[in-house]
C-alpha cells in the first residue's frame, strides 16, 4: 500500500506532468502545462522554492536530473520542440544549452549512466530519438536516430552501464565491460532496444506485446546479476515485465504484470530494481514486487 508522506504546494498554474527528486533526495524538480520548471529544497519535511525556470513556450512534459558528479544539472523537454539543459552556478540556475533539433513535441528525456559522461537521450513525436553528449567547452555533440518509432516516441530509459553478469564473471582487477544501451517506447505499440556499436546507434531488439501506444518504459537498475529487466506500460492498460537471462541479450520474454482498467502513464523502478511503481489514468499509484 502506498501512503502519502508529504505534500508539496508547487503553485503551478496548470497540470503538473512530472516531478523528480535529485540523487540525494533533497531537491524536487516539477514541470507543468504552465510552461515552467520549478525546483524546491525539500529537506526536513519543509519546502522552499529555489528556482522558477522560464524558457519553454509550451507545456513541459518531463524533467531529469544528471548525476551530481557533474554539478547540479537538470534537463527539461516540451511541446515547444525544445530540450533545455539548466545548470546551477553560484546559487543561480541558468540555461546551459538549448537543443532545437526536433520537428515536433519532445516527450521524454533521460540521462545516461554517469560512467559515460553527460549524455542525454531525447524522444520526440517526430519519431526520432536524439542523443546529446557534452564534449566540454560548452559544446554538445548530437547524434540522431531518425524514424526510431513511426508516428512518435513517447519514452526513453537507459540500461545500467555494466553488462549483466559482469560483476560475477569478471576476473579480479579487470574493469567491467561497459556498453551503451537504452530502451524506447512509441506510438507504433513497440518497445525497442538500441545499442551503440562503433560510434553508431543501431536497433538491437524489437519487443512486441502491447496493442496500443507504449506510454513509458523503464530499464531496471542492475546489481550486477546475470539478468536484465525492463518494464513497459501502455494506453492498452497493460504493464509488461521483460526479462533477458541470455548473456548475448537476444532473447527477451514478456510477463504480464497487471491489466488496469485505464491507460497506464508511467512506470518507475526502486533503486534496487525489485519494486515497480505504476501510475495510471485511474489517478492511483500502485507498487509491485517484481
Amino acid at each position: 500500500m502506498v501512503s502519502v508522506i508529504n505534500t508539496v504546494d508547487t503553485s503551478h498554474e496548470d497540470m503538473i506532468h512530472d516531478a523528480q527528486m535529485d540523487y540525494y533526495g533533497t531537491r524536487l524538480a516539477t514541470c507543468s502545462s504552465d510552461r515552467s520548471v520549478k525546483i524546491f529544497d525539500v529537506k526536513n519535511g519543509g519546502q522552499i522554492l529555489v528556482a522558477d525556470l522560464r524558457g519553454h513556450e509550451g507545456p513541459v512534459w518531463q524533467v531529469a536530473w544528471a548525476h551530481p558528479m557533474y554539478g547540479n544539472i537538470l534537463a527539461s523537454c516540451s511541446y515547444d520542440r525544445k530540450v533545455i539543459i539548466w545548470k546551477e552556478e553560484n546559487n543561480s540556475w541558468e540555461k546551459m544549452y538549448e537543443y532545437t533539433g526536433h520537428d515536433s513535441s519532445v516527450n521524454s528525456v533521460c540521462w545516461g549512466p554517469y560512467d559515460f559522461g553527460l549524455i542525454l537521450a531525447c524522444g520526440s513525436s517526430d519519431g526520432a530519438i536524439s542523443l546529446l553528449t557534452f564534449s566540454g567547452d560548452q559544446q554538445w555533440e548530437i547524434k540522431k536516430i531518425n524514424n526510431a518509432h513511426t508516428i512518435g516516441c513517447n519514452a526513453v530509459s537507459w540500461a545500467p552501464a555494466v553488462v549483466p553478469g559482469s560483476l560475477i564473471d569478471q576476473p579480479s582487477g579487470q574493469k567491467p565491460n561497459y556498453i551503451k544501451r537504452f530502451v524506447s517506447g512509441g506510438c507504433d505499440n513497440l518497445v525497442k532496444l538500441w545499442k551503440e556499436e562503433d560510434g553508431q546507434w543501431k536497433e538491437d531488439q524489437k519487443l512486441e506485446a502491447h496493442s496500443d501506444w507504449v506510454r513509458d518504459v523503464g530499464w531496471a537498475p542492475s546489481i550486477g546479476l546475470p539478468s536484465s529487466t525492463i518494464a513497459s506500460c501502455s494506453q492498452d492498460g497493460r504493464v509488461f515485465i521483460w526479462t533477458c537471462d541470455d548473456p548475448s541479450g537476444n532473447t527477451w520474454t514478456a510477463k504480464l504484470l497487471h491489466k488496469f482498467s485505464d491507460v497506464v502513464w508511467h512506470v518507475s523502478w526502486s533503486i534496487t530494481g525489485n519494486i515497480l511503481a505504476v501510475s495510471g489514468g485511474d489517478n492511483k499509484v500502485s507498487t509491485n514486487s517484481v
